[in-house]
């Protein structure tokens, strides 16, 4: 069972969340009989079980909580992982972004600790598949785990295979890629996903995304972007209201595009420059010398 964000009380079976002194929050799933220990003192998940979402309660040696389903942000950062999850900040651009909803099928390669993959079973729902592709052992474990917690491993095809030589899927709504090198991948994706879909990828550096644009104009993706996005919080004080003295700056470039159908010897070359899939400083002339140079329509 996945944490229930419908009900008014917390059930067994529940993914909660206690939120005590300093914003100090912990995410229990909640069981009969269960015991819960943390150094603000224990808690048992019977006396829990019951309670109207938001009460307050308070550990055997009278320290405060506040009960509270936990939101898909808090939960995907308290997952076990050995490598840097993508932001919250940055999943919720993402899904939204890439238009991903109930019933798709969702293909991403780099599972890595399962952070966006468990985004995505979340977002699309019973009725739709994900499909991850990961050549660490490891990594796809500690995916699965963390999937099985929450309920969400039936929505996932986990495969443990190299993209190289291509996906085993095609027609897929969306494709992520979360890898260091993803314009090595451009031509399998082009593959993969149905045209006009969507794809999106992130990276950490300026020289990766050059990269990865070189390929995916290479590859007629239309409506290239690149952004990243930074997270700034308030203090909720209204007779001292300004900004937190830290702020969520730059952890990774979100580029998205999605493939099109184009026959360069007719397109309109004021479409392709709206669309981005030529430079609008290109006289006509470099613009068909880089076509011949690049290999014809999607590198052929």
């Amino acid at each position: 069972m996945t944490w229930n964000l419908h009900g008014t009380h917390a059930c067994e079976g529940d993914l909660a969340e206690l939120v005590g002194l300093r914003h100090k929050h912990f995410i229990l799933k909640l069981v009969k009989g269960g015991v819960f220990h943390t150094h603000r003192g224990i808690l048992r998940h019977d006396e829990l079980i019951g309670m109207p979402w938001g009460s307050q309660v308070f550990s055997h040696n009278g320290s405060p909580f506040f009960l509270l389903q936990p939101p898909i942000g808090d939960v995907l950062r308290e997952l076990p992982r050995n490598t840097q999850i993508i932001y919250p900040k940055e999943l919720g651009f993402i899904l939204v972004n890439m238009g991903i909803g109930p019933g798709q099928h969702v293909v991403e390669a780099g599972t890595g600790s399962g952070a966006l993959t468990c985004a995505f079973a979340y977002i699309i729902g019973s009725e739709g598949r994900v499909t991850s592709y990961e050549v660490r052992p490891d990594m796809q474990n500690m995916a699965r785990r963390n999937l099985d917690r929450l309920g969400l491993l039936d929505r996932v095809e986990l495969k443990l295979q190299s993209i190289e030589s291509g996906f085993d899927e095609t027609g897929v709504d969306a494709l992520f890629l979360d890898l260091p090198n993803p314009e090595d991948y451009i031509p399998q994706v082009r593959c993969a996903l149905k045209s006009g879909g969507f794809f999106g990828s992130i990276l950490p550096t300026a020289n990766q995304v050059e990269r990865l644009l070189i390929a995916l104009r290479k590859n007629d993706f239309a409506f290239v972007e690149v952004c990243e996005i930074m997270l700034r919080y308030y203090k909720p004080e209204p007779q001292r209201f300004r900004p937190t003295d830290r702020m969520v700056a730059h952890t990774g470039y979100l580029i998205f595009g999605r493939p099109v159908i184009i026959d360069h010897s007719e397109a309109s070359r004021l479409l392709l420059d709206e669309a981005g899939l030529v430079d609008a400083q290109q006289t006509p002339e470099e613009l068909d010398l880089n076509h011949q140079y690049n290999g014809g329509t999607n590198g052929e």
